[in-house]
């Protein structure tokens, strides 16, 4: 719902412009009040006054023959010459064919710093409702962090340097706002913004012993008994080897070299030598299996690092008021 609203505001205001566009000449301010005394004109040379009256009134005829990119020009230079909210005013109409609010804003703002008298009463009321429709199709953020010596980035493009505060109009959509400083980890905020939405980020930054935590899959002692239980068939494997091994040496020896019928007691002989050296193979088998799982748990658990959420602070506290002629408590909530 509120996407939607977002969408007829901008449509409320584009069609505003596009429908004030054959008025605007009629919209704009005219003329430059030069009056001495006033805050405006208060240390602006008389040259400077001049010079800036001249790009004042080409801008305005870009202004009624709608060449909007040569106007803003004109009325730049302006004001590089003289800070007049009349400049200002005209600059912010011509802005407002070229899709820019966030600068339309900011003019309308300066137009109006000195209240209606520079403009008119009328011009004054034109400045106050664009600023609000504008005001309507942007968001605001508010962003804050008290770490000395932070570097606060908006998008990329540095903020401030903590502790500071940045409040200001910005484009609905998804909007990063990072915190940085040597020694500390990087503090990210991605916030998404729709039209007339206002966003508090409070920025904290933490070090890696702070909010660094280390975890593996399976207690550290898993893979190593597997390891040890691997030897340790092994090991087993190899003691029936040998004994397979002296029991066919056994079945050698009594055998002579002109040969002998194989009697009861040489065949139960070969018969164990044989079970021996079976089973032995089996041990082997089993001790490969077990080493190798050995091997890839204990890769598989390794330690892996994490970050955690620090405790937020406290949402609420009470306090008692120590007086005696007015006893009570005294309280707070943060949301």
């Amino acid at each position: 719902m509120s996407e939607r609203r977002a969408r007829v505001t901008r449509w409320v205001l584009v069609s505003l412009v596009l429908c004030a566009t054959p008025a605007i000449a009629q919209q704009a301010a005219g003329a430059l009040d030069a009056r001495p005394h006033r805050p405006w004109a208060e240390g602006v040379s008389a040259e400077d006054q001049r010079a800036a009256e001249v790009l004042f009134l080409e801008g305005n005829g870009y202004l009624r023959e709608s060449v909007f990119v040569e106007a803003i020009r004109s009325y730049r230079r302006a004001l590089g010459h003289w800070n007049h909210p009349a400049i200002h005013y005209n600059l912010a109409l011509a802005l407002m064919n070229l899709d820019q609010p966030l600068e339309v804003h900011k003019h309308l703002r300066a137009a109006m710093d000195h209240g209606a008298e520079p403009l008119d009463a009328a011009r004054f009321e034109h400045a106050r409702a664009y600023q609000a429709l504008i005001e309507k199709q942007l968001a605001w953020v508010d962003v804050r962090c008290d770490e000395e010596g932070a570097v606060v980035t908006l998008n990329g493009q540095p903020l401030f340097k903590a502790p500071g505060r940045y409040r200001s109009l910005i484009r609905p959509g998804v909007h990063s706002v990072v915190a940085l400083k040597e020694g500390y980890l990087p503090t990210e905020t991605r916030q998404t913004l729709k039209a007339g939405e206002t966003a508090e980020l409070r920025l904290a930054l933490h070090t890696a012993n702070e909010v660094i935590r280390y975890r593996r899959r399976w207690s550290a002692w898993v893979p190593w008994t597997v390891l040890g239980a691997g030897l340790a068939v092994g090991g087993a494997g190899a003691l029936l080897h040998v004994k397979s091994k002296q029991a066919f040496d056994d079945f050698d020896s009594r055998i002579p070299p002109e040969g002998t019928p194989l009697t009861p007691a040489l065949s139960s002989l070969r018969r164990r030598g044989s079970r021996l050296q079976g089973v032995a193979i089996g041990a082997y088998s089993l001790a490969g299996a077990t080493l190798v799982t050995g091997a890839v748990m204990a890769y598989l658990n390794r330690r892996e690092s994490y970050r955690i959420q620090p405790e937020p602070e406290a949402p609420w506290a009470l306090a008692p008021i120590l007086d005696t002629e007015a006893p009570g408590v005294l309280g707070f909530v943060r949301f």
